[in-house]
């Protein structure tokens, strides 16, 4: 993948993924008075719900994280390297994941 094509792509990756963060971390509506009880209801959901969100929200920003740093190597002439073994990231991979820094032998 030429660069200035990976740039184009993870640019968009990027918008994508802090598009999906601005609606995990919106805050939620009012939740008044729940109680947690013995048996499964409103808070129980509100509790799963909000650790399923902590858990996306993880993801979303190690996967960004990722993404920045693939756009660093493509403004410093490195995308596209390995940053273990130095040799050439395949192509189908970067196809796959523009944000790999790693090639399949070194994953």
């Amino acid at each position: 993948m030429d660069t200035s094509r990976a740039a184009d792509v993870l640019r968009a990756k990027e918008q994508s993924l802090l598009d999906e963060l601005a609606t995990v971390t919106r805050p939620l509506g009012e939740s008044g008075s729940i109680s947690f009880g013995k048996r499964i209801g409103e808070g129980t959901s509100i509790a799963v719900d909000r650790l399923t969100s902590v858990s996306v929200q993880e993801r979303l920003l190690a996967t960004l994280a990722q993404v920045r740093t693939a756009l660093e190597r493509v403004d410093d002439g490195t995308y596209g390297t390995c940053e273990v073994c130095g040799g050439p990231i395949g192509d189908e991979r970067l196809e796959a994941r523009p944000w790999a820094v790693r090639c399949v032998v070194d994953s």
